[in-house]
């Protein structure tokens, strides 16, 4: 029986997955728990967790996903990371840690825990007119930022930064690829999550 509906892969490994799986399902996608292979072949899309980055590279090897997720990056899977899922879908990380694996899905460089550490978090009110109006809260915690973006990167977020000349980039997306530095998922804002699905849908009919 064909299966009916988009239906959209939560990376299960750490993080806050049950969180960003009911906020596909309130923005109109089915969410599938990905832990394996079959799970992620099965998926039109997917969403990478915050967690630590470090670690969720170790589980990917260890649940056997590291290559398939590799493969379905680059046959043109849409894919939303946020906070440790941005470092994922990163080009590569400023400084090189040679812990963490990057899938170079967007052509972004990206730093690890560059707000800080876990006593460092915050919230803000971010101003996103790709979202509408309204200002989007984003929590960070332990966050990274975009150190250098591509000229095919469109930045969609900025936060000032103690001591920084510019504004740093904390959300942007290429193609059909999306990141934030923040998370979504712990706010009741789905706007995030229903972006991702229009560029996902978007892509899939192309």
């Amino acid at each position: 029986m064909p299966r009916m509906g988009f239906r959209v892969g939560v990376l299960a490994l750490q993080g806050a997955v049950a969180r960003h799986a009911d906020a596909v399902r309130l923005a109109g996608a089915e969410p599938v728990l990905v832990r394996r292979p079959q799970e992620l072949a099965e998926v039109d899309a997917l969403i990478l967790p915050g967690g630590e980055s470090t670690a969720m590279t170790k589980l990917l090897g260890v649940s056997e996903l590291a290559e398939p997720l590799a493969e379905r990056l680059g046959a043109g899977m849409p894919a939303f990371g946020s906070c440790a899922g941005l470092i994922l879908l990163a080009a590569g990380l400023e400084p090189p840690d040679g812990r963490t694996r990057n899938y170079g899905a967007i052509d972004i460089i990206a730093r690890r825990n560059a707000f800080g550490r876990q006593v460092d978090s915050f919230e803000e009110e971010l101003d996103v007119p790709e979202l509408g109006p309204e200002p989007a809260r984003a929590v960070f915690i332990r966050a990274p930022w975009v150190v250098r973006a591509g000229p095919g990167v469109r930045t969609l977020a900025t936060v000032a930064a103690d001591g920084a000349a510019e504004p740093r980039i904390v959300a942007a997306k290429q193609g059909n690829i999306l990141v934030t530095a923040f998370h979504p998922e712990l706010t009741t804002d789905i706007r995030w999550h229903s972006l991702f699905l229009s560029m996902a849908r978007s892509s899939s009919r192309c």
